[in-house]
């Protein structure tokens, strides 16, 4: 894909320099590894695919001849970039001036940019508000830190073949504006509704500039392209207009978030994964039960002896029990002795905490809130349905995008917790049981303070090797638990992705 595409010419930017071209095969700094020369940008930068020997993972490689004092404008905006963690920035790893040359190494993103999908065809409404709430999200926490982006285009704006959307390589120089970054996004938003760009730009990739009247005032969205919402319309409409002042950016990615929940569980999205912008690169969807058709089947033996040993370890205080006909276990105190009628636990004795849908959430702190639906479908009752997070590539780190996801459950109230049960879709993620007494947000902050303040209980549990893991809570008193998970199993139907689901979740608290 291409890693940074052209954009609207900046004054005193020299032509692409030529000298000096390294090779493929190169070691910049004894550690990136060249390995493809992918295009050149419009501000005098090479741009190449390589790899990090060290920690064996794809970067991008954005290089400027000459360094010095003529790269200080690139280098200083990356070592600002690389301050500010959020889910839709691109990772800044590295900036290095050798003097003759100079280069910043950051995270490599497979897919496309947003200059490449529209030129193609501009995008429904639906993902180009999702599109844009992200940009503005990104931007936000770019402006939090007192700095300004300075690049907000569709050239700079990359959909991961995952569907997560980011946005690279700000700018430090002077004409980088906070009000500036804020119109590019109500221009972004423009670009994805139209496929227009509503901003002059010089190149051999540029877009079409946006369709204006005599007196040069800007066409609608809608007026440009059928079926574009009246709402969308307006939105980017007045954003670029210079007569109105331009809201902040956390104000307008807060109303494209409020405008993109609305849509979340549209069609767009499918079984294929938040912004599936092109569902010939993902493999179908795949049913419950064929997904587990293999994994399962493989580990249904393994997990009954694990069960049963770790049952016998803990038979004194807790019993598991199910119903004749089959269908989801369901935990279960020790019997009193009666042979006859429902049980009845002692006082004191651990039961199963019944379960609703507003009980248990996704926590994900550097995601973008895509995988947090279906989180109800772990406390349904039925073993057919399940939460799964999406296919990640590069690894079972999450594709190195984020330290973990999790999943919050509240009890009701504060109660000695003696065991957690987890029915996993694939056997083999790494998972530690953490709790807590207080409830923090549902944003990104929120689950980062969540993920920091709980205690874990336990030790992590790697490689998990049954579908069925058992947690043991110690008999600790808290009202919130963090089932937290920190690695995949590689997917049972992409040999060359991670993911990991939960078909239940039940929990024995007295």
């Amino acid at each position: 894909m291409t890693q940074v595409d052209e954009g609207p010419d900046s004054p005193g930017v020299p032509g692409i320099l030529t000298f000096g071209v390294p090779t493929v095969g190169e070691v910049l700094a004894e550690r990136y590894e060249l390995q493809e020369h992918i295009n050149d940008d419009a501000f005098g930068r090479q741009v190449w695919r390589g790899i990090d020997v060290i920690l064996r993972r794809p970067v991008a490689v954005v290089l400027r001849y000459p360094g010095g004092e003529a790269a200080v404008e690139m280098l200083d905006a990356a070592v600002a970039a690389s301050r500010v963690v959020h889910p839709h920035l691109v990772d800044v790893y590295d900036a290095i001036d050798e003097g003759n040359r100079a280069y910043v190494v950051r995270e490599w993103v497979d897919g496309s940019s947003l200059r490449e999908l529209v030129m193609e065809s501009p995008l429904d409404p639906d993902r180009a508000t999702s599109v844009a709430s992200a940009v503005a999200g990104a931007v936000a926490a770019v402006h939090a830190t007192g700095m300004a982006h300075g690049n907000v285009h569709p050239g700079t704006v990359l959909i991961g073949d995952d569907g997560r959307v980011v946005l690279a390589d700000a700018r430090a120089d002077e004409s980088a504006t906070i009000d500036g970054d804020v119109r590019a996004i109500g221009g972004v938003l423009y670009c994805a509704l139209t496929g227009h760009w509503p901003k002059q730009e010089a190149g051999s990739n540029s877009l079409p500039d946006a369709v204006r009247d005599p007196s040069g005032v800007l066409a609608a969205p809608r007026q440009v392209r059928g079926g574009v919402p009246g709402h969308l319309s307006d939105l980017a409409t007045d954003v670029l207009d210079p007569e109105l002042a331009p809201p902040s950016a956390d104000v307008l990615a807060a109303e494209l978030g409020r405008l993109d929940s609305e849509q979340r569980d549209s069609e767009f999205f499918g079984d294929g994964g938040p912004l599936d912008f092109n569902q010939t690169r993902l493999a179908e969807p795949v049913t419950p039960e064929a997904r587990r058709s293999v994994g399962r089947k493989l580990a249904v033996g393994v997990a009954g002896l694990v069960v049963l040993a770790l049952i016998g370890l803990l038979i004194v205080t807790k019993v598991f029990s199910g119903p004749s006909g089959g269908g989801q276990a369901q935990l279960q105190p020790p019997s009193n002795g009666h042979t006859s009628g429902a049980p009845t636990p002692a006082a004191g004795q651990p039961t199963q905490v019944s379960l609703g849908a507003d009980q248990v959430r996704i926590v994900d702190p550097q995601g973008d809130g895509q995988e947090r639906r279906d989180a109800d479908k772990m406390v349904d009752g039925n073993s057919d349905t399940a939460w799964e997070t999406q296919h990640y590539k590069h690894g079972p780190n999450f594709g190195n995008t984020k330290s973990g996801m999790g999943v919050w459950i509240d009890l009701g109230a504060a109660k000695k917790v003696s065991l957690v049960k987890i029915d996993f879709t694939i056997p083999g993620a790494t998972v530690q049981l953490k709790a807590g007494n207080t409830a923090y947000p549902s944003t990104s902050a929120g689950d980062a303070q969540t993920v920091a303040n709980y205690t874990p209980i336990g030790s992590v549990r790697a490689d998990a090797p049954a579908t069925t893991t058992l947690l043991d809570g110690n008999g600790q008193s808290v009202r919130y638990l963090l089932v937290w998970i920190t690695s995949l199993p590689q997917s049972t139907d992409q040999s060359d992705r991670w993911q990991v689901g939960i078909d239940e979740i039940q929990v024995l608290a007295s």
